[in-house]
């Protein structure tokens, strides 16, 4: 399976760190081997669930999914996120990380679109100092 190098991994974790760091709210990596082009929101809807997001407090968990040998990409958020961007919001972020897909830097696309999404959640869901905790590992979960 097509893999980020190890540096490529510690900044899409710094980029979760970074974004997480002023907001309540939560993002996650997981990668999968291979999806239907035509599945990609269910399959990330389903690692959604299973991976607990929708359990977060405010309701503003937020899922990157990526299938690395199908170049299947989708972003799935939490309905107290979604709620605050829209849909405009995720077709704007998931073209704008596609385009830097194609010209071969996965690992920025990724890491620009997780910082976009932490200002959106910096915003709406501000970093409350006594209430906050980290809800969800930042650990890029893997299909196994």
């Amino acid at each position: 399976m097509p893999r980020f190098s190890p540096s490529e991994e510690a900044l899409i974790l710094q980029s979760i760190r970074t974004a997480e760091l002023r907001t309540s709210g939560e993002i996650r990596v997981h990668l999968d081997k291979k999806c239907a082009s035509d599945k990609g929101y269910e399959t990330a809807l389903h690692w959604f669930g299973k991976l607990g997001m929708h359990k977060t407090n405010s309701r503003n968990g937020i899922l990157f999914y990526l299938a690395l040998e199908s170049h299947v990409f989708a972003v799935v958020g939490d309905e107290g996120i979604h709620q605050c961007v829209g849909p405009e919001f995720w077709t704007h972020l998931t073209e704008t990380a596609v385009a830097e897909f194609k010209e071969g830097r996965l690992a920025d696309g990724l890491c620009h679109a997780i910082l976009a999404c932490g200002e959106k959640l910096q915003h709406h869901f501000p970093y409350q100092s006594k209430s906050d905790s980290n809800e969800l590992s930042n650990e890029i979960s893997r299909m196994q």
